[in-house]
């Protein structure tokens, strides 16, 4: 048997590319350990699998009849939506469901650390480090400051670095600060302020 005969190496492709999509899609979305798709191969099947039997009504209009034969650009375009399309949507409809209150409460949230949780919001806060030498850092991150995701390194960039009075109140924005890159290793806590 050659697996390289363009019917073998086709039907792997249907089988890999739908659930290939959602998994890359899925880790862009939710930060975690990298994947290595030589051992994920059963769950990408697995996958695709789910996604064809969602699909299995459309797939048995678009087989049956004369669908083809009197429809092929119907049939191109729902060929891409369910190899293509869907597998890339998936992802977005599970993490949305899956934060959604009435079922978030029944499910263990698949974000692995609080740190990915607060910065994977992409929301803008003033923000006050607490530093292991007992200083303190304040700053504005916002659309241009960074954090690490996991599986990486904890780090923080701020874009906007404020002095701080005694009280740890934001005085003024430090004059010619380009930002300041802070290592995960050095920070006992972060303050977060609207």
């Amino acid at each position: 048997m050659n697996i390289w005969q363009i019917d073998k190496l086709l039907l792997f492709l249907i089988f890999f590319i739908p659930g290939f999509l959602s998994l890359k899609v899925y880790s862009l979305l939710i930060a975690g350990e990298k994947r290595d798709f030589s051992r994920d191969l059963l769950e990408v099947i697995a996958y695709s699998s789910l996604n064809f039997a969602v699909f299995s009504w459309l797939i048995i209009l678009i087989h049956s009849g004369d669908f083809y034969t009197n429809h092929k650009i119907w049939y191109a375009i729902f060929v891409f939506l369910i190899l293509f399309i869907m597998p890339i949507l998936w992802p977005f409809i599970v993490v949305k469901v899956t934060n959604w209150n009435p079922i978030a409460k029944y499910i263990v949230h698949p974000i692995q650390k609080p740190w990915d949780y607060v910065f994977s919001k992409k929301k803008s806060f003033w923000v006050i480090i607490h530093l292991k030498d007992g200083r303190k850092i304040g700053g504005r991150y916002d659309t241009n400051s960074f954090a690490s995701s996991f599986p990486s390194e904890e780090q923080i960039y701020i874009e906007e670095v404020w002095e701080l009075d005694n009280k740890g109140a934001f005085v003024k924005p430090i004059e010619r600060s380009k930002g300041i890159i802070i290592l995960g290793n050095d920070i006992v806590a972060i303050e977060l302020f609207e």
